[in-house]
């Protein structure tokens, strides 16, 4: 009792802390006992490739995923990005990525290729830099698009929906939603603008409780969610994760939300809810973070929020994840450099309690 009460007077104390504080000041993310066995991913926009990138990179210990405005695994990356070095791949990639993975103006020339997709998926796992694609099968992946989504439109999300049929998942484990009128934003029951909105924060309000659904999809049924959350958003450290990674495009701070029993003796497994583009605290504030529904699901059924965060800078300048290779051409992979770094992150949280 003396151990859990010291490990939540420190979480109290080291909750998340205005932007302009001193990073000297910055908590560790602590070392709960997680279960990272049955982790799960989510992400809008670009946080919605980067959620299918580490799911598929980590499928060992990934249970599901949630797509939510993004397109399939792979999707922005070139024909020509074996051959090429240096930063043109990127730009190549990205002049892809917007054409042909966000606004499907390039349907008329086959892109997405979803066949391609797959046949690039399984040479990855079977050169070992991607877990093995038979991970996969049992996960649970839920995807969106709203009608009013002219960011991503939804034609590029049926793309993914359809590469996680022909990668193998059963149609059982598959959920599309795409009736809601939402525009490119996260969705939820009460929090946010209008439900057609496209602006800062995205999030809207379409009377749909989107982080509910995506955990009751990976996981099964659950207990109800709390009315307000009690336990820690706790602002940490990232830095300590970029060892070896001098081009990584993370932020100095991430957040995470730690049930009060997570910080006891509980073993809670961890979701980890990627922000998109434009998203970012810098650029919009902690609304995805405390307004998605994450928090108040997370009480009462053993989950730790992981909330990783990706940087404004030059090349990335909406704060987006790496989902076109502006980090490295193993963008894809195990050894990305985002993908590694959460991993680092989840491995933290791990660890046996003090």
């Amino acid at each position: 009792m003396r151990r859990k009460s010291t490990v939540l007077f420190a979480l109290a104390a080291l909750a998340v802390s205005p932007a302009s504080a001193d990073d000297k000041t910055l908590a560790k993310l602590p070392a709960l006992a997680a279960n990272i066995s049955e982790t799960s991913v989510s992400g809008i926009s670009s946080g919605a490739y980067m959620a299918g990138q580490f799911q598929i990179a980590h499928s060992k210990i990934v249970a599901g995923a949630a797509i939510i405005a993004g397109g399939p695994y792979g999707c922005a990356e070139s024909a020509f990005a074996d051959l090429m070095l240096g930063p043109g791949v990127a730009f190549l990639n990205l002049s892809k990525a917007i054409n042909g993975c966000m606004l499907n103006a390039l349907a008329l020339w086959g892109i997405p290729n979803v066949d391609m997709l797959v046949e690039k998926t399984q040479k990855l796992a079977e050169q070992g830099r991607i877990d093995p694609l038979s991970d996969l099968q049992s996960d649970r992946v839920y995807l969106f698009s709203g009608s009013n989504d002219h960011t991503v439109v939804p034609a590029i999300v049926k793309a993914a929906y359809e590469f996680y049929q022909r990668i193998g998942i059963a149609e059982s484990n598959l959920t599309f939603v795409s009736s809601l009128p939402a525009g490119h934003a996260f969705v939820t029951e009460g929090e946010g603008a209008a439900c057609e909105n496209t602006d800062t924060p995205y999030v809207v309000d379409c009377d749909y409780d989107q982080a509910g659904e995506v955990l009751k999809r990976i996981y099964g049924p659950l207990a109800a969610r709390v009315a307000s959350p009690a336990g820690t958003f706790l602002e940490f450290d990232q830095r300590p994760f970029f060892e070896g990674f001098s081009n990584h495009g993370m932020g100095g701070r991430g957040v995470a939300y730690i049930p009060a029993p997570c910080a006891g003796s509980t073993t809670c497994r961890v979701h980890i809810a990627y922000h998109g583009c434009a998203q970012n605290r810098s650029m919009a504030g902690d609304a995805f973070i405390r307004e998605s529904g994450y928090a108040n699901w997370a009480d009462g059924n053993g989950f730790i929020v992981l909330f990783p965060e990706a940087a404004v800078s030059p090349v990335n300048p909406q704060g987006c994840w790496d989902w076109w290779g502006y980090t490295s051409k193993d963008y894809l992979t195990r050894d990305a450099p985002q993908i590694e770094i959460v991993h680092r992150m989840l491995k933290a949280l791990e660890k046996p309690r003090p």
